[in-house]
């Protein structure tokens, strides 16, 4: 278990617009819970200690906020907020419209980051990077920064292009190895696919809820 104090904080990307939701996305229930509650208890079973980084909306019951200084720059804009507040080496973010996420993978992309040392680590699925979640070495900082002041706000170009910046490279691993070795696993016994759905309408929401309602909880 890694000592989350000195390596390693959670947070939960809040700061989307929500305009295909119709209304604030962190406070839409799934499951019974809003899904900004949800996000965070992801983070937490990953042994994360958690925060809410970018939110539009008042959330501070949920967990402590950290505003965005950079405004209208999307989930890029979030993650330098919380870095630059962050006292942990180690970043694990997640958007808080990806419920579905097991946090059994977000435990092995962590532990991974800490073995490797590269600035970023992703997941692959079918052979294809997906930007989130994500693991962020707080050297990066800097680097985002500058992207964001020249209003470079594309996640997926920044996490690609920061490694070589610091003359290091981009680490991923695939889904589908930690799954047959047994490192990680959906409770629901889901598919990898559904894991890196976005709830980003009503409908989308509805779907994801509709394939974890269908399946009866296994073990980890």
């Amino acid at each position: 278990m890694l000592d989350v104090d000195r390596y390693a904080h959670g947070f939960v990307l809040a700061g989307g617009r929500s305009s295909r939701m119709g209304t604030d996305k962190a406070l839409t229930s799934f499951n019974g819970v809003p899904l900004i509650q949800s996000a965070l208890q992801i983070l937490a079973a990953a042994g994360l200690l958690t925060r809410i980084a970018g939110s539009r909306s008042p959330l501070n019951h949920f967990a402590e906020e950290i505003h965005d200084t950079f405004h209208e720059s999307g989930p890029l804009g979030g993650v330098h907020a919380a870095l630059s507040v962050s006292p942990s080496e180690w970043n694990v973010f997640l958007p808080v419209d990806m419920p579905l996420m097991p946090s059994s993978l977000l435990s092995c992309l962590l532990q991974r980051a800490v073995l490797t040392g590269a600035p970023v680590s992703l997941c692959k699925l079918n052979g294809q990077l997906q930007p989130f979640p994500v693991v962020l070495n707080r050297k990066v900082l800097p680097i985002i920064e500058r992207r964001l002041q020249a209003n470079q706000t594309a996640c997926h170009t920044a996490w690609k292009s920061i490694p070589a910046a610091l003359h290091s490279t981009l680490d991923s691993v695939a889904v589908e190895h930690l799954i047959q070795c047994g490192q990680c696993a959906h409770p629901l016994g889901l598919p990898p696919i559904f894991w890196f759905q976005n709830a980003n309408t009503p409908a989308e929401l509805a779907w994801l809820h509709q394939m974890s309602s269908s399946l009866r909880p296994i073990l980890k």
